[in-house]
């Protein structure tokens, strides 16, 4: 996969120094994370189906702490 041209970062982050965050990119079929205070330690990609199941396994795991 190349790398994709926009990367927005989770509106959760905040502002400033110091509010590290996954980054997210849309293609056309795939979805691709990142970490955004090493963006070139790599990426995860994700078909947008098994995508929303990530997200939602994601929020499940964090409403059980």
């Amino acid at each position: 996969m190349t790398t994709p041209d926009t990367w927005q970062k989770s509106s959760y982050s905040g502002s400033g120094d110091g509010n590290n965050c996954v980054e997210i990119a849309n293609r056309r079929t795939r979805i691709a994370i990142r970490d955004s205070k090493a963006p070139a330690h790599g990426t995860l990609s994700f078909p947008p189906g098994t995508f929303t199941t990530f997200v939602e396994t994601l929020k499940t795991a964090a409403s059980l702490k």
